[in-house]
């Protein structure tokens, strides 16, 4: 073993287990700017320790705040943005229910897998550099956004803007498929329909009504029927409300709908489709608006050239890369990859269950996925 060999700091998965507790534990979903806040605050004060230049953007239209911070060497130059965010779906209290804890290679927490697993892994890889005295041939900027979850709203023109400026995308979304990192995304669409029909009394004057709920019930079924899975085109009403009483013919009601499209061509097909639905029930008006949230994110040559690196550098690791194409969820890497910066995604940690009341990573993923992003950043040219 060489001097540089025994200097060489440890990565150590127990040590990334215990980062991920602390991240885990600070509950931050998206819709709470506060929580979300407190969780920016924490990591805001480890990339300080670190000597990162930070830059956080305040939160806007309720909104937490938007976090970046930019390796000390390399100048303003183009590099590689590490993309990340640090909200989550559950709730304030979760943590009571989805606790905290290991079972043997299962890792259980709120947020774990998607993505705090994979947001803290980032740091982790920029900690060890720190540590090692080494640098990166690129610089490397760190970007944990608040309101992913819910389609990036504040955030998706400084992602862009913040894209363009560098050479690579690495995203810290989850693995998926037993390890698999994301080539491909389905673009995401919503809308939101509007019915308005005519109250009336239901026993007294029920024929003067004109029910909004049941215009709706019709649609529901016909926008479901738009999912064709040969197709990769799936819609899903998620949300409806309506109505103001059980003994009143309801006047309004209202339906939130989630298309997913696997190119930009069936993305404009399908939101014409859905823009332009119509009720054949008498005396109501349907108002739809809505459109393409976050575009498709299609493999090309550069995204398979940057893969190709990463599946070297984990064989080099000790494992086998794969890549999943086309999977349904979106990300934020769906707006790098539009504006043509390669980009690959799911370089979080392996698990399963997001959204979930069992969400949980595997322990045996933090080392090797660690590696693999240290190993990106250090090769990268």
């Amino acid at each position: 073993m060489n001097e540089a060999s025994r200097n060489e700091p440890v990565i150590s998965a127990e040590e990334i287990f215990e980062g991920i507790r602390q991240w885990v534990s600070i509950e931050s979903p998206s819709t709470d700017a506060a929580a979300v806040n407190r969780m920016a605050d924490h990591v805001q004060d480890g990339l300080a320790r670190l000597g990162a230049i930070i830059e956080r953007t305040p939160g806007r239209d309720g909104w937490g705040d938007i976090l970046k911070a930019r390796t000390q060497w390399g100048g303003d130059g183009p590099g590689i943005l590490v993309l990340s965010h640090i909200d989550t779906v559950h709730p304030i209290g979760m943590i009571e229910k989805l606790r905290f804890e290991r079972q043997g290679d299962v890792v259980f927490g709120p947020g774990i897998y998607d993505m705090k697993g994979g947001a803290y892994l980032a740091f982790y890889a920029y900690q060890h550099l720190m540590r090692a005295g080494r640098q990166t041939p690129l610089p490397v900027t760190f970007m944990f956004v608040p309101e992913e979850e819910v389609g990036s709203p504040t955030s998706r023109a400084l992602i862009e803007a913040e894209a363009l400026k560098n050479k690579y995308v690495l995203v810290t979304e989850p693995a998926r498929d037993g390890g698999k990192i994301v080539t491909s995304r389905k673009g995401v669409g919503r809308f939101v329909v509007e019915i308005e029909g005519r109250p009336a009394h239901a026993g007294a004057r029920h024929e003067d009504g004109r029910s909004a709920v049941r215009a709706m019930a019709k649609l529901i079924l016909e926008l479901e029927g738009m999912t064709d899975y040969d197709r990769g085109i799936t819609t899903n009403v998620g949300l409806i409300s309506g109505g103001t009483g059980v003994n009143v013919v309801p006047q309004f009601c209202t339906a939130e709908v989630d298309l997913r499209v696997p190119d930009a061509a069936t993305g404009e097909e399908m939101v014409a489709r859905i823009l332009g639905i119509t009720s054949d029930e008498p005396g109501v008006k349907v108002t739809v608006t809505g459109g393409m949230n976050r575009p498709p994110y299609q493999k090309d040559e550069k995204i398979a050239k940057l893969f190709d690196h990463a599946k070297m550098l984990a064989a080099e690791i000790g494992f086998e890369l794969e890549d999943c194409v086309v999977t349904g969820g979106g990300s934020d890497g769906n707006f790098t990859a539009a504006v043509g910066v390669p980009t690959l995604d799911g370089l979080g940690v392996d698990g399963k269950g997001a959204h979930t009341d069992y969400e949980q990573a595997y322990y045996s993923s933090f080392e090797p996925r660690a590696r693999l992003m240290l190993r990106m950043l250090e090769t990268l040219t």
